[in-house]
């Protein structure tokens, strides 16, 4: 598995078009289409979703990218170091390294304040929200392949993804240890797959169950899919900080959390006393 174009389509003096940009806007305007054609179904205006994308991107993009510098990038010099050393590096997310949880929660905000201001019921845009989010980020994981980032171990599996010595991280850039020929985990591939896959399940479930779901239910339900794989995979993380001595950091904590709350919040709208209070 290689790369299989350069990072930087074409460039003109200081200015760059890099297939990571291009694959985060693709990744966008695709879950946006999907979310707006959900919100028109749902009998809401499809034109404030699109209104409601600036106000989500920017914030949502700045909580992604300070989060994974602050929260999940390695202790030391290639990591939370570098950033402190370099603090322009910073806020350049076309470079990689954006965390979807602290998109989650800077862009959360900002869709209530948005809904707030606008008057309008946030639940079905939210759910709108939760049944594109899945595709987009299926599709901007391959920015990270691109990028050559985000991988795991070595392994001597089939589909095992060559890293450039200058793109490795250590202790994997001891070519002495782990030779050229070292092939590595393709995490983004197990997350694209893993996404692909969550965007059929609630898209088919938010058809077939239409009837007895409530708003908001699918929004909850993408918080029991999204989290339950980035769990798995988050144990072949070669790229993030985890609490000394112990194979868990903040996403495995934060991934739990957000499942148990769903699955609570699931059962307690739908058991039977539920039934009479239709606001639940």
């Amino acid at each position: 598995m290689y790369p299989p174009v350069d990072p930087i389509i074409f460039q003109f003096g200081p200015l760059a078009l890099r297939w990571y940009g291009v694959l985060m806007l693709a990744a966008i305007l695709v879950a946006a289409w999907v979310a707006s054609r959900e919100v028109a179904r749902k009998g809401e205006d499809p034109e404030n979703l699109w209104d409601m994308l600036v106000w989500i991107l920017i914030p949502g993009f700045i909580g992604a990218r300070l989060y994974y510098v602050f929260i999940q990038s390695p202790r030391g010099e290639s990591g939370l170091g570098y950033y402190l050393q370099n603090p322009s590096e910073i806020l350049k997310i076309w470079g990689g390294g954006i965390h979807i949880f602290g998109g989650f929660i800077a862009g959360g905000v900002a869709l209530w304040l948005f809904t707030r201001i606008r008057h309008l019921r946030p639940l079905p845009y939210l759910d709108a929200i939760a049944l594109g989010l899945p595709l987009a980020q299926a599709i901007g994981r391959w920015g990270n392949f691109i990028n050559q980032e985000l991988y795991g171990p070595p392994t001597t599996l089939s589909w095992g993804l060559r890293i450039d010595p200058q793109q490795r991280i250590q202790p994997y850039n001891d070519l002495s240890t782990y030779p050229e020929s070292t092939r590595f985990h393709p995490l983004f591939l197990y997350e694209s797959l893993w996404n692909f896959l969550g965007f059929a399940v609630l898209f088919w479930i938010s058809r077939r169950f239409q009837k007895d779901l409530k708003e908001g239910d699918i929004a909850l339900l993408y918080l029991i899919w999204y989290p339950l794989g980035r769990f798995f995979i988050e144990f072949l993380r070669t790229d993030s900080w985890f609490f000394p001595g112990t194979p868990f950091n903040m996403v495995h904590i934060l991934s739990a959390i957000a499942i148990m709350i769903a699955v609570i919040s699931l059962y307690v709208r739908h058991s039977p006393s539920a039934t009479h209070n239709p606001n639940i």
